[in-house]
C-alpha cells in the first residue's frame, strides 16, 4: 500500500527540479509547450469527456448539489474553451526577466527590479476541471512548476487533462514534472502537501470555504486565499436608475455561485423609494429572495426581515440582503465593517463620490458603474486565473501570471566600492 507522506516528498522533490528548468526556459520554450498542450486538449477531447462521465456518475449517485455538478461538467465546447484558454496565456507577455525602475543612484550604481517566479506552487482546488488546464498554463508561463490537488468528485476529469499536458512537455523537452497531478485520492495527501515547505514555495487553495480555512490552518507554506466573497453594489442617490438596476441584477443574477456575485445591495435614503419597486420585480423575475432591513422592509413589504448575520452571509444562491444607507459615509462604512475585502461596486454620475468610493473601500477590486460579475482574471485581460485574492500580501485580486512571479533586485556597475 502506497505511503502517501513518502509519496508527496517524491512529488515535491521532483517539483522542484523542474522549477529550475522550466524557471530559466526562454519564452520561445514556454510558448511551445502551451501550444503543444492546447492542441492535445482539443486531439483527446473524447478522452476527457468520457473520463468527465466517470466522474459525473459518481457525482450524481452521491447527490451532489446542482451547482456542484453544473462546476463539474465538461463538454466538447468546455474542452475547446479550455485549450483557448492556454493559448490566449501563450499569447501574453512573458513577465520573466523583465528589469524596470532602472536608476543611477548618487553612488554611479544602477538599481532595478528584475521579475522572476516564485518556484513550485502547489494548487488545492474543487470541481472545476478546467482549473487543471488554467493552473498549469499560468504556472508554466510564469516559469513555475505546479503540484495540482484536485477534488475527489474530479479525479478521473483531472487524470485525463493531466495527460494531455504532461505529454505535451515531453514533446516539447520540458520536464513533465513541471505539473504533477496528486494521483492519490486520500485526504492525507493534501495535509502532506501543506507541509512541503523546502520544496513548495506557495500554496493557493480555490474551493468552498472549508478547505480554504484548512488550508489556513495548516499550511506551513505561505498561502495565497480568500474566505468569503460577501461584495456589494453600493446605489449612491446621483446614480443613473436605468444604469443601477441593470448592474445591480447582473451583479447577482449572471451567475450565483460565484464569489464575485454580490450578497448584500446598499441603497442610499434619498432614491430608495425611486430604485427599490423596479428592483424588487426585476429580482422577482429571477426568484432571488430579499431580506432587508428595517427601511427596505417599509417600501417593500414582501422582503423578508434581515438579521444582523445576514450583513455578513455569503449566500452563494438566489438570496440578497438590501439595505438602506444615509449615504456614501454609511456605505462605505458598512462594506469596511461587513464586506470580506473581495469586490465591491458604486453606481454614481458623481465623479467626486465615485473617487471617494474608490479610494476609501478597502477591497481587492473596487469598481464603478459596472457590475460585480467583471472581477475575474480573464475579464481583467490577465488570459486566465488560479484564483483571487483577498490578501495584502503578496498579491491581491484576481492571481494571473504576474501574481505568480516576485521580484528581485538587479545592481548594475562599473568596478564601484563603497568607501566606508
Amino acid at each position: 500500500m502506497m505511503n502517501v507522506a513518502d509519496y508527496m516528498l517524491d512529488v515535491g522533490k521532483a517539483a522542484r527540479r523542474a522549477s529550475r528548468v522550466v524557471a530559466s526556459a526562454p519564452p520561445s520554450s514556454k510558448n511551445a509547450a502551451l501550444a503543444a498542450i492546447a492542441d492535445s486538449l482539443v486531439a483527446n477531447a473524447e478522452e476527457i469527456i468520457s473520463a468527465n462521465e466517470l466522474d459525473m456518475r459518481e457525482a450524481r449517485s452521491k447527490n451532489i448539489a446542482a451547482p456542484l455538478l453544473d462546476r463539474l461538467a465538461v463538454d466538447s465546447k468546455t474542452v475547446h474553451r479550455m485549450a483557448d484558454g492556454v493559448r490566449a496565456v501563450g499569447a501574453l507577455a512573458d513577465p520573466v526577466g523583465a528589469i524596470t525602475d532602472l536608476a543611477y543612484q548618487p553612488s554611479g550604481i544602477q538599481v532595478g527590479k528584475m521579475r522572476v517566479p516564485l518556484g513550485v506552487i502547489g494548487i488545492i482546488y474543487e470541481s472545476r476541471p478546467n482549473v487543471t488546464a488554467d493552473a498549469a498554463s499560468l504556472c508554466l508561463k510564469s516559469g513555475n512548476a505546479c503540484i495540482l490537488r484536485g477534488g475527489t468528485e474530479a479525479f478521473h476529469s483531472n487524470k485525463a487533462i493531466a495527460a494531455c499536458i504532461t505529454g505535451a512537455l515531453g514533446r516539447v523537452d520540458l520536464p513533465p514534472e513541471a505539473v504533477q497531478l496528486v494521483q492519490v485520492t486520500d485526504r492525507a495527501a493534501v495535509g502532506a502537501l501543506l507541509k512541503l515547505d523546502e520544496y513548495v514555495d506557495v500554496i493557493v487553495p480555490r474551493g468552498g470555504k472549508g478547505l480554504i480555512e484548512r488550508v489556513s490552518r495548516e499550511s506551513t507554506i505561505p498561502v495565497i486565499k480568500h474566505l468569503d466573497g460577501v461584495c456589494h453594489v453600493f446605489i449612491d442617490d446621483r446614480a443613473d436608475v436605468a444604469m443601477a438596476i441593470d448592474v445591480a441584477v447582473n451583479s447577482k443574477t449572471s451567475k450565483y455561485a460565484v464569489c464575485n456575485s454580490i450578497e448584500t445591495l446598499l441603497v442610499a435614503q434619498d432614491i430608495a423609494d425611486a430604485v427599490l419597486p423596479e428592483l424588487a420585480a426585476r429580482f422577482a423575475q429571477h426568484c432571488v429572495e430579499l431580506r432587508g432591513c428595517v427601511r427596505t422592509r417599509e417600501i417593500l413589504p414582501e422582503a423578508a426581515e434581515a438579521s444582523e448575520s445576514d450583513w455578513r452571509e455569503e449566500y452563494l444562491a438566489p438570496i440578497l440582503a438590501v439595505r438602506v444607507v444615509g449615504g456614501l459615509d454609511e456605505a462605505i462604512a458598512h462594506i469596511n465593517e461587513f464586506g470580506s475585502q473581495h469586490t465591491d461596486t458604486i453606481v454614481s454620475e458623481d465623479l467626486s463620490r465615485v473617487r471617494r468610493f474608490l479610494r476609501e473601500v478597502d477591497s481587492a477590486s473596487v469598481m464603478a458603474n459596472v457590475s460585480t460579475q467583471f472581477a475575474d482574471g480573464f475579464e481583467y485581460g490577465l488570459g486566465a486565473e488560479v484564483g483571487i485574492s483577498t490578501n495584502k500580501l503578496h498579491v491581491r485580486g484576481p492571481v494571473g501570471i504576474e501574481g505568480l512571479t516576485t521580484q528581485k533586485f538587479v545592481v548594475l556597475g562599473e568596478g564601484q566600492i563603497r568607501e566606508r
